[in-house]
């Protein structure tokens, strides 16, 4: 009997938390097993780093407090010391480059896949932790690497499941952007910014809206203003012709860059490494549908130092109302690895945001597809309970997933429990079938179809909802039903 003065925990989870069953797992592992596959057949090595870095080295999320812990999840060691959980898979592939450097074979081709934390507001498909499966190449300084990253993110979105079509990666660099406004003649640090935030916003206000917030600023439905960048027309105008190179080709969007960037010193350096990039992803077989030049692509442009990419989701339907944007991402970033050694160390990366391309593909396939579960053996009385142990191992043994049911409910909570489990099939085999060296096979999977009013009377005729056979057929009978789905 409990103490009634025992103060219990209340089961709860921290917000921006899940919980992760089966299909969730399951869905996650395949994405990371396929883009693992496809970073080794690169030549990309597996690297795997603690989760625990030491503060000071993911400096770049920390602001200047007693308690470094924006952006992060940090705590002080029993040294005074402050770590934090890994807010990302770049920062400590950095760490580990400066202390090795010396030893790697350059440039240093990694992968990397794992949990990461941010400590920041959770949304829809925005979680405070989830995983990540990264590609980076550290010391080369060649646009050919930025684009051979750029063509192993695009083939593996079609790896992890995602149908021809359904993605595109959107490419970008700072350097064009610093020289539009460079050729406009906008210097002012403050004014820069407000610039690229209007062109951050182009996808969700449209041309009109990024108009506004270009010019004096713009009054949104709920009555709330937001000031503008203050530009002039003739400004205005070159930054919204400077985005209208997205609807070009790869090609073509070079020759509406060139006429808007063209002739400043990093817009001319912008153009000629876009230039590269378009030439290797050429000879790479990756067409303009499945990577273009997109300049609203302005992912944290304060990290980056050169081109930058997005993977984005072009599907329609259900995964479009996850409203999840981009699920991977990456870009060239040279000055990481000198925050430790004070030289400067060309690197460039992509990263998968595996749990959130997880969502996605679930509601791509529906939730059926992810949920398959073992076969079930029925028990039907103790004694028996070492013959239906041996036919869990036969079916095991033939690469088919099976479990011996060990509780202690009648046969129609067992067949409830093998249908929440999403069995294929359930085994009964009471003394009979025992004696007979038969087993009654229940095709569940059928069961499920008829049950959503699916017209399968002519499958039904040819596909019985439950069969008994001689045991030594039970395997290929049950992989027929497996397969039939």
């Amino acid at each position: 009997m409990s103490d009634p003065q025992e103060i219990r925990p209340e089961a709860r989870k921290a917000r921006g938390l899940i919980d992760r069953r089966g299909r969730d797992l399951v869905a996650e592992r395949r994405i990371v097993t396929a883009v693992a596959g496809l970073y080794e057949r690169w030549g990309f090595e597996p690297l795997e780093t603690p989760a625990f870095e030491f503060a000071d080295a993911l400096g770049k999320f920390l602001p200047d407090a007693d308690r470094p812990n924006e952006g992060v999840f940090a705590f002080q060691d029993d040294d005074d010391q402050w770590l934090a959980l890994r807010y990302d898979l770049t920062a400590p592939l950095a760490r580990f480059a400066a202390e090795h450097w010396q030893t790697l074979a350059k440039p240093y081709r990694r992968y990397a896949f794992g949990p990461v934390w941010r400590n920041e507001k959770p949304g829809p498909g925005r979680f405070r932790e989830f995983l990540q499966c990264d590609a980076d190449t550290v010391g080369s300084d060649r646009p050919e690497a930025d684009a051979e990253i750029i063509a192993m993110a695009v083939e593996g979105l079609t790896a992890a499941g995602v149908p021809e079509g359904g993605a595109v990666v959107k490419i970008n660099t700072r350097k064009l952007l610093n020289g539009l406004l460079d050729r406009a003649g906008v210097s002012d640090g403050a004014q820069r910014l407000s610039v690229l935030r209007a062109i951050d916003k182009l996808d969700r206000l449209g041309a009109d809206g990024v108009r506004d917030l270009l010019g004096k600023g713009r009054l949104d439905d709920s009555g709330a203003f937001t000031k503008g960048a203050e530009l002039n027309g003739e400004q205005i105008g070159a930054v919204l012709t400077f985005l209208t190179a997205a609807t070009a080709g790869r090609a073509s969007a070079l020759d509406v860059l060139a006429d808007v960037v063209g002739g400043s010193a990093e817009g001319d350096q912008g153009l000629e490494e876009l230039a590269r990039i378009d030439a290797a992803l050429t000879g790479l077989g990756v067409g303009e549908d499945q990577a273009l030049f997109d300049p609203a692509v302005v992912r944290g442009l304060e990290y980056y130092t050169g081109a930058v990419f997005e993977a984005e989701l072009i599907l329609k339907g259900p995964v479009e109302s996850l409203k999840l944007g981009s699920v991977g991402g990456g870009g060239r970033y040279d000055d990481l690895v000198a925050r430790f050694t004070g030289e400067r160390t060309p690197a460039t990366g992509f990263s998968f945001g595996v749990s959130r391309l997880a969502v996605a593909l679930q509601a791509i396939r529906g939730e059926a597809a992810q949920t398959r579960g073992p076969v079930v053996v029925i028990a039907f009385d103790e004694a028996s309970m070492p013959a239906y142990f041996e036919v869990a191992t036969e079916l095991r043994a033939a690469g088919i997933p099976a479990e011996v049911y060990l509780g202690r409910s009648g046969m129609k909570a067992q067949m409830k429990y093998a249908d929440r489990r999403q069995s294929p099939a359930a085994i009964l085999m009471g003394e009979d079938e025992i004696k007979a060296g038969t087993v009654t096979i229940k095709d569940l999977d059928l069961g499920r179809e008829l049950a959503a009013g699916t017209d399968l009377s002519t499958w039904k005729s040819e596909r019985p909802g439950q069969q008994t056979v001689p045991r030594g057929q039970m395997v290929a009978v049950v992989k027929g039903i497996i397969d039939a789905l």
